[in-house]
């Protein structure tokens, strides 16, 4: 398939998705777009990268880099693996520099972007550093990430332990949408449009399930001989 033939079914299959328009005027909103499709289509990998990169940074595109992810994949379902990868490595890096500047910004800067849910997810991120990372990271849209990853940075959740969650819930999220688009083409991300949030909380009982039972299984008490 030709970079004009997958430029067109890209944009077919995002025509139903509505982008913030808080970020962008209407016309700029159009040439980001267009640059990023462009580029995710020129250069594969690397361009996903660089989309995921400045989605958990510095702007947000809400289900883009799981379309461009999705119809990459079913372009080229071989490559599937590579692609989730540099998807979850961009985001993990752009997470990596969210992290740093909350921690330089400190308690007001999150304030002022977590707004109203601020407490909640300070309490949140001080008892559960790892799983107010994880979770976040594996869970689609329309379930909050930002506020978590500036929290972590704010209140200094361990750098490893941050890391290695993001890393960890990145590389499932888009792994499990690679593996979707390779079975199911294109209505993959027909799907996750339309049942978002069902999808998130399976995702999210799996994960809890999975959790309790490697939790039982670590601290089962030892029998005394």
């Amino acid at each position: 398939m030709n970079f004009s033939l997958k430029r067109a079914a890209v944009q077919t299959l995002l025509q139903s998705f509505d982008f913030p328009g808080e970020l962008f005027a209407p016309v700029d909103r159009k040439k980001i777009f267009a640059w990023l499709q462009g580029l995710v289509l020129a250069f594969g990998g690397g361009g996903l990268f660089v989309v995921t990169f400045f989605d958990s940074s510095v702007l947000s595109f809400p289900f883009f880099p799981d379309a461009m992810l999705i119809q990459l994949c079913v372009a080229n379902p071989a490559r599937m693996p590579y692609y989730a990868t540099m998807a979850a490595l961009g985001s993990l890096c752009g997470c990596v520099v969210l992290y740093g500047l909350a921690k330089k910004g400190g308690e007001a800067f999150f304030h002022k972007h977590a707004r109203g849910k601020a407490e909640k997810i300070k309490e949140w991120v001080e008892k559960n550093a790892f799983l107010s990372a994880f979770l976040p990271a594996v869970l689609p849209p329309p379930i909050p990430f930002k506020p978590f990853v500036l929290a972590e940075g704010v209140f200094q959740a361990p750098w490893r332990t941050f890391v290695v969650a993001i890393l960890l819930g990145r590389g499932l999220r888009y792994g499990a949408e690679g593996v979707l688009a390779v079975r199911y083409g294109d209505s993959a991300l027909v799907f996750l449009k339309a049942h978002g949030v069902a999808f998130a909380l399976g995702v999210l009982v799996a994960v809890v399930v999975l959790y309790a039972v490697t939790h039982f299984t670590m601290h089962k008490p030892t029998a005394k001989s």
